[in-house]
């Protein structure tokens, strides 16, 4: 067994199949890839890689599926179908942003193309099938896990993998984004909730739900997702070069098809950006080396309720400045916004079990209720080229005091 050093999970156990597969280019590459993209910006240790997520997320997605086994083991046919779906959840777990592109999330916006493709193309190349079934592993099963396929052949697994709540990507995430960044935010009782797992038989499906002596620590859970997303990853700085990001991709990239075929795409990560970034002279390549901020913040507001008074500010602003001389920064776009996933459209709640049965995780905790239903996070910015960010923020203000 191979043992790496992680400051989340202390050491992580990698078989010698599990190495080799880790030693290949394409999972290698993640090393280049910022877990958070520009967040450094923001919060100068948020260096950490997609990577060590991946790791991360395939050793908190087995201590998950072992606690599972340890209080539901009869529900398995026998210890050969625990073990090869061990083996399955692992591989996945492992190769899931195996796809991601350079600063993940600008670039699928500037190319418009979903990672999940891209690892659909990747574990369709001959010498990863060949590495993955190596491992006696069906590729095309952990595909169906990554992309949340609704034909996966264990959905528990499915939902270990890429589910709308309680996934391994989450419960690492949060947590190594927590320790990197350096907000306390993104804790919660990891211990409990993996305590709590269980398989649950919903209309003859197996879904994960967890005991009802777990429900403080989902609320954990969930209210650390909240927290960090108003913290960090809707961060006004993060945000603002995000924005001026995509311009320098656009330059980089002015074909959707730019990073067609996949041995492209492959050649690309968050380090050549940034070389190509030091040749460029344009406005947006020099902000985004320089860090200077083209556009202020000028109001935010952060509740649903707010959307009234988000449009009031965006259209004095815009009479003001221009369409040119103001961002709004929205709900119209998709990182803009928060599926807390207990209550998204298509996705399934979180099962609770107890004493009076089983219930919907809304049921056994107000917290959660409150928290169910997306919430938005919008912000206006003023370009500094266009006017002054106080005078914006003085038309907000006289705005808002008329509604």
């Amino acid at each position: 067994m191979k043992r790496i050093f992680d400051p989340i999970h202390r050491f992580i156990e990698l078989s010698p199949g599990e190495a080799a597969l880790l030693d290949l280019p394409v999972v290698q590459r993640m090393r280049r890839l910022r877990q958070l993209g520009l967040a450094y910006l923001a919060f100068p240790s948020a260096e950490h890689s997609r990577f060590t997520h991946a790791l991360g997320a395939m050793a908190i997605g087995t201590r998950a599926f072992d606690a599972i086994v340890e209080h539901d083991r009869a529900l398995f046919s026998n210890e050969r179908e625990i073990v090869a779906q061990r083996r399955l959840l692992r591989v996945a777990l492992l190769l899931h942003d195996i796809g991601h592109g350079p600063f993940s999330h600008a670039c699928e916006s500037v190319l418009g193309k979903r990672h999940e493709e891209r690892t659909e193309a990747l574990l369709s190349e001959p010498s990863m099938r060949s590495r993955v079934e190596g491992l006696e592993v069906e590729p095309d099963e952990v595909l169906a896990l990554i992309v949340g396929s609704p034909d996966a052949r264990y959905p528990a697994l499915r939902e270990l993998v890429s589910g709308p709540n309680l996934d391994a990507d989450r419960m690492d995430y949060l947590q190594r984004d927590s320790y990197f960044t350096g907000v306390v935010n993104g804790r919660y009782d990891a211990e409990q909730l993996l305590a709590s797992l269980r398989l649950i038989d919903r209309n003859g499906e197996l879904v994960l739900g967890i005991d009802g002596r777990g429900v403080v620590a989902l609320e954990s859970f969930v209210l650390a997702r909240y927290m960090m997303f108003a913290s960090v990853y809707f961060h006004h700085t993060t945000r603002l070069f995000e924005r001026i990001l995509q311009d320098v991709l656009h330059e980089l990239w002015p074909d959707p098809h730019a990073l067609d075929p996949i041995e492209e795409f492959l050649r690309w990560d968050d380090f050549r950006v940034l070389n190509e970034l030091n040749e460029r002279q344009s406005v947006a390549a020099t902000a985004l080396r320089e860090r200077t901020r083209l556009y202020g913040l000028a109001a935010e507001f952060n509740a649903e309720h707010d959307l009234r008074a988000f449009e009031a500010c965006e259209a004095a602003l815009r009479e003001r400045f221009g369409d040119a001389g103001i961002w709004a920064d929205s709900q119209s776009q998709l990182l803009h916004r928060l599926p807390l996933g207990i209550d998204a459209p298509g996705s399934r709640t979180v099962w609770v079990t107890g004493p009076a049965g089983i219930v919907d995780a809304r049921e056994a905790s107000d917290l959660i209720a409150k928290l169910s239903g997306r919430v938005y996070w919008r912000k206006l910015f003023v370009a500094r080229s266009a006017g002054s960010v106080a005078e914006a923020r003085a038309i907000c203000i006289e705005r808002l005091a008329t509604l």
